[in-house]
């Protein structure tokens, strides 16, 4: 009797054996989905929580098979959070082992060089892969949130593409940003080009916004910054359109009438000396370093030639002449008013 017992229960292992070895088997070609498939992993969930979420999102008839593979790969507390994008065809092991890589999807937001922080913050708005934080919080919250209490955010984050996942928020994004552009800056400060008229930092990052308003060609930046750095020293107005532009906010509508470059605010450098309060604009890295290292000229004027040059000038005279010959037929445009000379020996630094 019992050597009967002893036959039935080496069979019976054996069958059992042969169960699993096939179930494991199935296991990894088991087919979940057969077109792609994007699934979120929330933070903090478990393997039980996440196996109800995939039956629940039909991926899974049943959670045990599941539970059991992930038991039997040693994976039970290796999910990491985020979004995924399950290929084609994928198994359940598959899916396994993508959830457990860290692999998830990035989204891409690309801030522009120039554009002010109400662009920015209209960008964030529109990322649908974002957590959105900031929509009912004004720029001071901002900057506190993000640990910079008490800054003006114009100019203040780098521009340039940046990367989230499902699980960041807006502010994730303006950290890195401001975190950037504060590293960016303090590296360019520490090699600047001796005896600037510039007493921080923060008038670096202004007079760099004012230069990549100015210009959008790369070779001219370091020209444009010996202009505005010559204008300073000599205590000569800056007489720059993009600073008016600022300081008229919302009512600006594409063009500057003299009227506009009379009108005193913090930010028209036709009516007040030196930079103005802040920065205008984001600055990208050419334009912070063109400001901290100005090409050496004698020129105190520039005109835009049309062609996205422009052309530069030592004295007023020569000046009025490159106005005559350019600006003739010159489009409507930030810089489309005509010359207004405040102060007849100085004139306008740029046309």
């Amino acid at each position: 009797m019992l050597g009967r017992l002893i036959i039935l229960s080496i069979i019976l292992s054996a069958t059992l054996g042969l169960i699993a070895q096939n179930w494991l088997q199935n296991a990894e070609t088991r087919v979940v989905t057969n077109l792609p498939y994007n699934v979120t992993v929330v933070n903090g969930i478990s393997m039980r929580g996440f196996a109800d979420q995939l039956v629940n999102e039909g991926l899974l008839e049943e959670k045990w098979s599941f539970l059991f593979w992930a038991r039997y790969r040693n994976l039970s507390s290796s999910l990491k959070a985020g979004e995924y994008k399950i290929p084609a065809n994928a198994t359940m092991n598959d899916l396994l082992h993508l959830v457990t890589s860290g692999q998830v999807i990035d989204y891409p937001v690309t801030f522009i060089e120039g554009w002010n922080f109400k662009q920015l913050r209209e960008a964030l708005a529109k990322q649908k892969n974002l957590t959105q934080t900031i929509g009912k919080m004004n720029d001071e919250a901002i900057m506190k949130a993000i640990g910079a209490e008490g800054q003006y955010p114009e100019g203040r984050f780098y521009p340039d593409t940046y990367h989230y996942t499902a699980n960041m928020t807006d502010l994730d994004i303006l950290r890195q940003a401001y975190g950037k552009m504060e590293r960016l800056l303090s590296y360019e400060w520490g090699k600047r080009a001796p005896d600037l008229p510039l007493k921080n930092k923060s008038e670096a990052l202004t007079l760099a916004s004012i230069i990549e308003k100015e210009t959008g060609t790369e070779i001219e930046r370091p020209l444009i910054a010996g202009v505005f750095i010559n204008r300073l020293r000599k205590g000569i107005l800056l007489q720059t359109d993009p600073t008016v532009i600022y300081g008229m906010g919302d009512s600006y509508n594409g063009n500057i009438r003299r009227k506009d470059l009379r009108k005193d605010t913090p930010y028209n450098t036709y009516t007040r000396t030196g930079l103005p309060p802040t920065p205008i604009a984001m600055p990208g890295g050419k334009a912070i370093k063109a400001a901290l290292h100005p090409a050496p000229t004698d020129a105190l004027y520039f005109v835009a030639k049309g062609d996205g040059t422009h052309y530069f000038s030592s004295s007023l005279r020569e000046h009025n002449n490159a106005v005559n010959k350019y600006q003739i037929n010159r489009r409507k445009n930030y810089s489309s008013s005509k010359p207004l000379q405040t102060n007849k020996r100085e004139g306008r630094a740029s046309e």
